[in-house]
């Protein structure tokens, strides 16, 4: 390889969006009687005397100094005025892809020469250009290394494979980053004539920079167990406590009460609260599905602005599952953040809404005129939550029931302790609302509902945003959503949970993961429990359009826990509607 004319005159940074190299070389190696055009040793050589032109380009419009501005149009073009027409004739004759193949040979040759070249320079555009060869050099490693009193980091972009650079600025050296992303895209291709067959290898190496912010948020909420019906006693103070701690003389609070709450225990919170100095604001709304609006959540904003709640004051939430569900939503929009206390009231939300940190609402939606469950919520967490499991006894036995839909759920896929207990006991627990002294006395009681709490934390607590989406947790929430939103369905949460658990267990008695022993003794459980075990409105299409709604929610998979055992449970992603429409047909079966 023979390289003629000043190359200092073909390098220019211009404002595109590909890395290439000006070059000018002359090739006479191979002789004139030799036609053909082959490969060797990394270089295309061709006969006669063929020159190459490269460009350097840089990705970002702000690569153009502010000297060059006017400038900017000009260096759209490749017009380097020194090269003499004869060669740009040549190189102009050349075929396409024997243009193509030439300028990628000479890419790796010239990586040295332009690092040299542009490291040197101090404007932007060169500086990302010296980063885009160094993601070229195959012995760079990842990780952190030291530049000065700086240490860099690196590391490789899991979606694109872009090598970053990350540098800490010095005020905020922990949280905040300058970066530089540099991305080779390397395509080759393969054309095969009578004569020859050309490899064309296109190399285009693009940066990008900008700024990285890092916070990790502080999630820590207390989930505290009262003792059995002290928390509105006025010698117990964890309820004022939970308040928070405000200046003296600050004597108001503010609760968000369930509406049949208010009517069992208003004069208590209110009398509570009077004993202690504090005058209590009451906000009390209706509990039920069908007030899972967001009406709901603006009568709670109104309520909070004519309050004037302030930025760090918590408020309290006192009721079931959608009440918990409708003021934390607001507590996540009101100044785009308060702290609220969960105070839940039913054995439902007393082992499943109150322990996590999601909100939501159900939405209502124009265009496809549909109901949507929980479509519209948050996650944020509670500054703490207050559990007196004395609440239960108030509830009637259906309700009793359906909060057992959710313990059995986390019997089913997580404990087979749990699920005996629930086998023994269950239905003593129902008849008596969790007040049959015996059962006090030996800790059955405070056995199922500390095991159910700990076992929904410990699911929830390494994966409170829901990152992975393979969760046992899922289970019997398939179709249950839809179960729920068909008009006129009277059905709770917890019932319908337990339909859509107990076609699961049909689902994994068909694919041979457990036996009609297992199945029955699920069965006989839930009926013990006086739980439904079927719905006239599960049918196939609601059943396949719940899976189609998973794969939505799901991210592009159903992720269906099934159980495999008693405590056990795999998520699958592969139910057919023919798989449905043998489930259905036996789940006709059952004694239901």
């Amino acid at each position: 390889i023979i390289r003629r004319h000043n190359k200092q005159n073909f390098h220019s940074t211009i404002n595109a969006d590909k890395l290439l190299i000006t070059s000018l070389t002359q090739n006479n190696i191979v002789p004139p009687t030799e036609r053909n055009i082959f490969k060797r040793n990394h270089y295309i050589h061709i006969p006669y005397s063929i020159m190459t032109i490269k460009v350097t380009r840089s990705i970002s419009s702000f690569g153009v100094s502010p000297e060059d501005e006017s400038k900017r149009d000009e260096f759209m073009v490749i017009a380097p005025p020194t090269v003499p027409k004869s060669i740009a004739d040549m190189w102009e004759s050349l075929a396409p892809d024997v243009r193509a193949a030439l300028i990628s040979s000479e890419l790796k040759s010239d990586n040295g020469m332009i690092k040299q070249r542009l490291g040197n320079s101090s404007t932007p555009t060169v500086s990302r250009a010296s980063s885009s060869v160094s993601f070229m050099d195959q012995n760079s490693s990842l990780g952190s290394s030291k530049e000065g009193d700086v240490e860099v980091r690196r590391e490789t972009c899991p979606v694109s494979g872009a090598e970053v650079t990350l540098t800490p600025l010095e005020r905020a050296p922990e949280n905040v980053f300058a970066f530089t992303k540099t991305h080779l895209d390397e395509k080759s291709e393969v054309v095969k004539t009578s004569a020859a067959t050309v490899t064309t290898t296109t190399k285009v190496v693009s940066t990008s920079r900008g700024w990285r912010n890092i916070f990790s948020l502080p999630i820590s909420y207390d989930v505290n167990m009262v003792a059995h019906g002290t928390l509105f006693d006025t010698v117990n103070s964890q309820l004022l406590d939970a308040t928070g701690v405000h200046p003296e003389g600050y004597n108001t609070r503010f609760a968000v009460v369930d509406a049949e709450v208010d009517v069992l225990y208003g004069d208590k919170i209110k009398d509570y609260f009077k004993v202690k100095g504090i005058e209590l604001t009451t906000c009390v709304i209706n509990g039920g599905e069908a007030d899972k609006r967001q009406q709901a959540v603006d009568t709670i904003l109104d309520d909070l602005c004519a309050y004037k709640l302030r930025r760090r004051e918590p408020f309290l939430a006192i009721g079931g599952g959608c009440v918990l569900d409708i003021a934390g939503m607001a507590a996540c929009l009101y100044r785009r953040g308060v702290p609220f206390v969960r105070v839940p009231t039913t054995l439902l939300a007393i082992v499943d809404a109150s322990v996590g940190v999601k909100n939501g609402i159900d939405y209502c939606c124009c265009v496809t005129d549909e109901t949507y469950k929980n479509r519209v919520g948050s996650f944020y967490a509670p500054s703490a939550c207050l559990l007196d499991p004395a609440f239960i006894a108030s509830q009637d036995a259906r309700n009793i029931s359906n909060g057992f839909g959710e313990i059995l759920k986390l019997a089913l896929v997580r404990s087979s302790d749990l699920f005996d207990l629930l086998e023994a006991h269950g239905a003593a627990l129902v008849e008596t609302r969790f007040e049959d002294e015996s059962l006090k006395q030996s800790g059955v009681s405070s056995r199922i509902i500390d095991a159910s709490i700990q076992i929904m934390l410990e699911e929830l607590g390494p994966n409170l945003w829901e990152t992975k989406l393979d969760r046992c947790v899922d289970y019997g929430h398939t179709f249950s959503k839809l179960l729920e939103m068909v008009p006129g369905a009277d059905i709770m949460h917890g019932e319908a949970v337990n339909v859509d658990g107990f076609f699961c267990i049909v689902i994994s008695y068909l694919r041979g993961y457990i036996g009609m022993d297992t199945v029955n003794r699920i069965f006989n459980c839930m009926k013990s429990l006086n739980l439904p075990t079927n719905s006239t409105d599960l049918h196939l299409e609601l059943a396949w359009q719940s899976c189609q709604d998973a794969i939505e929610h799901r991210h592009g998979e159903q992720r269906i826990p099934l159980i495999t055992e008693i405590g056990e449970s795999v998520c699958v992603s592969d139910i057919t509607e023919e798989e449905l429409t043998r489930a259905l047909d036996l789940m006709t079966k059952f004694d239901h």
